[in-house]
């Protein structure tokens, strides 16, 4: 005779619960990782206008435009990590400066610092450039 006074769930029940819960997970990582991209901009979108306003200061002190690691000295080392000759790291971006090492002579007419975020495994690449004039434009995707 079988007991029916047993407590529990079924294992039809714990399936149900394991496929509901998967499907809010679908639903719910790539809406999370879109709101993070958007941070992302949305921080380094910050960053450049911070640099435009140091770069009209130095231009205004010194004759010509600054040089990202001069900029990156005057905001207390808070505009991003040196990684190299001219480029700085923030979050997932690079900020680079085009051309790579820009001469007094280039820098007293204008400046072109670019933004790029580019994740191994992640399909969208964006890329960001501020120029003298203080506008931000989306170059990629």
């Amino acid at each position: 005779m079988i007991n029916s006074s047993q407590k529990g769930f079924s294992l039809i029940e714990l399936l149900c619960v394991v496929v509901i819960i998967g499907v809010i997970a679908a639903i719910a990582i790539p809406a999370l990782s879109k709101g993070i991209r958007a941070a992302e901009n949305g921080a380094v979108f910050a960053t450049m206008r911070t640099i435009s306003s140091i770069e009209v200061s130095f231009y205004t002190s010194n004759s010509r435009f600054g040089r990202l690691d001069e900029v990156n000295t005057i905001a207390g080392q808070g505009i991003g990590k040196v990684v190299g000759a001219n480029q700085l790291e923030r979050n997932q971006f690079t900020l680079e400066m085009v051309p790579g090492s820009p001469t007094d002579a280039e820098l007293r007419d204008a400046y072109t610092v670019t933004a790029t975020r580019n994740v191994t495994g992640d399909t969208n690449i964006y890329k960001y450039e501020l120029t003298q004039t203080g506008e931000i434009r989306q170059i990629l995707p």
